[in-house]
């Protein structure tokens, strides 16, 4: 008897993406979502601006199979914003379906800590970036630590004389 051996290019090895994603789908399908792009790229579907004040929780469908429901999870602040762009919502959301699958929003309102499992975490806006300090500052610490040799050490000083002679002038 001959045996034959496979020639693996993974040589044992497989995606972590192809290893997660029957568990990934059952469990989104188990809270409704046919389509578990709509949970991995929410901020992709819905917005920027709307998926940093809510994400989506559930999908319901109704006893006929006439639309479903979308149930998103925001906080009480958010809540009004978003319930004046329902129509928005729905139509993004139906562009990821590809046909008219959510037929209704609803919401759910949370506090943004706690101990509960709905405890909601949306993505704040970023800070903007400090202004540099003016070049008068940054040559007075260069001129401070102009005698050490070392260059690291001398850098560090210089970073350090920058932020310490900006804070004073502001």
């Amino acid at each position: 008897m001959t045996e034959t051996r496979r020639d693996s290019t993974t040589r044992g090895f497989a995606r972590a993406s192809g290893l997660m994603q029957s568990r990934i789908r059952a469990a989104s399908q188990s809270r409704g979502f046919a389509v578990s792009r709509l949970l991995t790229h929410w901020e992709e579907v819905a917005g920027a601006e709307i998926a940093g004040q809510c994400r989506p929780v559930q999908i319901t469908y109704g006893r006929q199979g006439l639309g479903a429901t979308l149930v998103l999870l925001t906080t009480g602040a958010q809540a009004p914003m978003l319930e004046m762009q329902k129509e928005r919502i729905a139509e993004r959301v139906n562009a990821c379906y590809g046909y008219r699958a959510i037929t209704k929003i609803r919401f759910t309102q949370t506090a943004p800590t706690g101990f509960s499992e709905g405890q909601a975490r949306f993505a704040s806006a970023p800070k903007p970036a400090p202004a540099p300090p003016p070049p008068e500052v940054r040559h007075e610490a260069a001129r401070a630590a102009d005698g050490v040799s070392s260059e690291s050490l001398r850098l560090a000083l210089e970073t350090l004389g920058t932020n310490v002679l900006g804070k004073r002038r502001s």
